[in-house]
């Protein structure tokens, strides 16, 4: 495969790289390890790692987001996947250290880019729709998200699809949350 497409959402005021290493910590990067590029298989996983980091669940809330979202043109292979239990992958931000000390292995083994599941859908969130005659459906079979991760200094062109818009009511309900919220009595 010679390149596939990726998502990215970025504040509009800037690109859509991170070019230095003075970039916060996230699920596969600790503080100081970039630049760690992140890109999510689908517009909506890359919402819904919007979504989810800013603990976004009420459609209300959208009103007052102003995101880009870039599709961007990355390498088609060489990326390695981490083997870590699944409730790791996509667990929240206490999962986080061992996912960063999967990706520093590989990064010390040469890895340059990462492929792992999307940790903000949930199962089938990455389904799409096809257009019916009656409207729109949910694409079948259901499918899961990826997320691909472009370890240092990258060159890789996009295209802004979308420039200071909300996402999608309809990415909430797909979207797992990042920390399980205490009850209330």
């Amino acid at each position: 495969m010679s390149a596939r497409i990726g998502f990215r959402h970025c504040d509009p005021r800037f690109g859509f790289l991170w070019l230095s290493a003075a970039q916060p910590a996230a699920r596969w990067h600790a503080d100081g390890e970039g630049p760690a590029n992140y890109f999510a298989d689908t517009p909506t996983g890359a919402w819904a790692e919007f979504l989810r980091h800013e603990e976004i669940t009420d459609a209300a809330d959208l009103a007052g987001v102003r995101r880009s979202l870039w599709a961007v043109e990355l390498p088609g292979n060489g990326y390695a996947s981490p083997v870590l239990p699944v409730a790791v992958l996509q667990g929240g931000v206490e999962t986080y250290p061992a996912c960063q000390d999967a990706a520093r292995t590989l990064r010390g083994a040469g890895v340059a880019r990462l492929e792992a599941p999307a940790a903000a859908l949930l199962a089938g969130g990455a389904s799409g729709s096809h257009v019916l005659p009656a409207g729109l459906a949910n694409a079948t079979p259901a499918r899961d998200g990826r997320v691909w991760v472009l370890f240092g200094a990258v060159d890789v062109r996009g295209w802004l699809a979308v420039d200071g818009g909300a996402p999608p009511a309809s990415v909430l309900p797909q979207v797992r949350p990042l920390a399980q919220r205490p009850s209330r009595p």
